[in-house]
């Protein structure tokens, strides 16, 4: 067959089918919509099926801290009376060192039930780390394709260091410059190989995450007799924020208030040769945060098991400077060192901590193992070398790619918010030209978290605005 771009590309629908055993064509609905909850439910796992697979795997059940010091810190800073709890799922202890054991462990497991004999997944970040390792423990080959290098050769540490863990626990690494290339390799290699597709937009890596929010949820409720008032959640491609929020409804925790926080990356392109060395963050940022909100299925499978809005309560941004100040912070108020994505929860939480009730909980729902080019230190050491500038002051005035802004205490860490209509309307966006039936607007209003008749008047914005 043809290995030209377009030739791949038309194939794509048929070589992704292959690699997931998986016919999305039968979940789709008429109009614009199709059947998330059936595409859920039709893999058979239950919550309980999938803790088990996990516990097997030494993933899950990692610990719930409370981090008291950093709270007393956080609350310095608030009013009498408030400055919430802040506790963290340390989901450093799982296999491979972060939450993402949870979906490849699922993965994994479909991939040696329907008899593969290896497994592909197309990632820069821990995720990578996290399938080798699970298909170690399978015994199943395992390729990881990465984004890693600009024209000139040079890569980023944080993308570095995670190669570094994947050929550890035996995988093949593809490692590719920045651009469109990654996607048209990734389907050459799943044609290739006949490998199992372990994507993390598939039921299975949502389904991965669940478990996540359901033990967030039930050991609150055992220690604190309460569930949490909030829930933060690093947000990239949204399955990390998709998975711990159904998660916490199907252990009984429906009104916690789910916040999804990234780093604020604006100004900077992550497909463009010339900003990919920019950025101090590789993921859990504005770059993947935002898009993959507003348009989920542009993702390495037809329909996309990670769906954001559908849950998202709030959207906040912390710069860069901001997480390095809490990861710092973190080390030396509770003994804890961790990696930055994790972090970026935990620098939105501080901040809203102080605007809540000291009987309130806040959980930061996942940490990450560092070392290496993971560190701060080699973040900020690699940033300086591109000529970005480290600064002491207000951390909003942070320019991405141009500068770093560490505040100059904790009273200056803050984030911006982004209005959730805003991203309904990004979102809306892509179908504001269309034809639309009820159906299609009872879909939009579930997909959005809000009713049809705000939905139509945010479409009657867009039209207006095109007039």
């Amino acid at each position: 067959m043809s290995e030209s771009y377009l030739d791949v590309m038309n194939r794509k629908s048929k070589i992704m089918k292959d690699a997931l055993n998986l016919d999305y064509e039968k979940f789709e609905a008429e109009g614009i919509g199709f059947y998330y909850e059936r595409l859920m439910m039709d893999s058979g796992y239950s919550i309980d099926d999938v803790r088990k697979i996990q516990l097997d795997n030494n993933v899950g059940n990692t610990p719930l801290i409370e981090l008291k010091r950093l709270s007393a810190y956080a609350r310095k800073f608030a009013k009498e009376g408030y400055g919430a709890r802040i506790f963290l799922k340390d989901e450093a202890a799982n296999l491979s060192g972060s939450f993402k054991a949870r979906r490849a462990a699922m993965a994994i497991h479909q991939a040696k039930k329907l008899g593969y004999k290896g497994v592909i997944a197309a990632t820069s970040g821990n995720y990578g780390a996290a399938v080798a390792a699970l298909a170690a423990r399978a015994g199943l080959k395992c390729i990881i394709v990465q984004e890693c290098y600009d024209s000139n050769g040079i890569g980023q540490p944080e993308i570095i260091e995670k190669a570094r863990a994947c050929e550890a626990y035996g995988a093949e690494v593809v490692q590719l410059s920045v651009g469109p290339e990654l996607f048209y390799q990734f389907l050459l290699l799943l044609e290739e190989t006949k490998y199992f597709n372990a994507s993390l937009y598939s039921p299975y890596g949502i389904m991965g995450i669940e478990t996540l929010g359901f033990e967030i949820a039930n050991e609150l409720v055992n220690r604190e007799h309460q569930y949490p008032n909030v829930v933060i959640c690093t947000n990239a491609g949204g399955g990390n924020l998709t998975g711990t929020a159904r998660g916490l409804i199907k252990a009984g925790s429906k009104d916690t208030q789910i916040i999804a926080a990234s780093v604020d990356l604006t100004g900077l392109h992550m497909a463009s040769d010339g900003d990919f060395n920019k950025k101090s963050f590789t993921t859990g940022h504005t770059g993947f945060g935002i898009p993959f909100s507003t348009f989920p299925d542009r993702s390495d499978v037809p329909r996309s098991a990670a769906r954001p809005l559908r849950y998202m309560d709030r959207y906040v941004l912390v710069n860069q400077g901001s997480v390095f100040f809490i990861t710092e912070a973190l080390a030396i108020l509770e003994g804890m060192e961790r990696g930055p994505a994790g972090n970026i929860s935990l620098a939105a939480a501080f901040a809203i901590a102080q605007e809540l009730p000291k009987d309130q909980i806040i959980v930061v729902q996942e940490t990450e193992y560092t070392g290496a080019g993971k560190h701060m230190n080699a973040q900020v050491s690699f940033a300086s070398d591109r000529g970005v500038e480290m600064l002491l002051g207000n951390p909003l005035d942070e320019k991405a790619g141009k500068n770093i802004i560490f505040p100059k205490s904790g009273k200056l860490l803050k984030y911006k918010e982004i209005p959730i209509d805003q991203l309904r309307i990004s979102y809306l966006k892509h179908y504001s030209d269309q034809l639309l039936f009820d159906l299609d607007y009872d879909y939009l209003a579930v997909e959005l978290k809000t009713d049809v008749n705000h939905v139509k008047a945010l479409l009657e914005g867009i039209h207006e605005t095109k007039k």
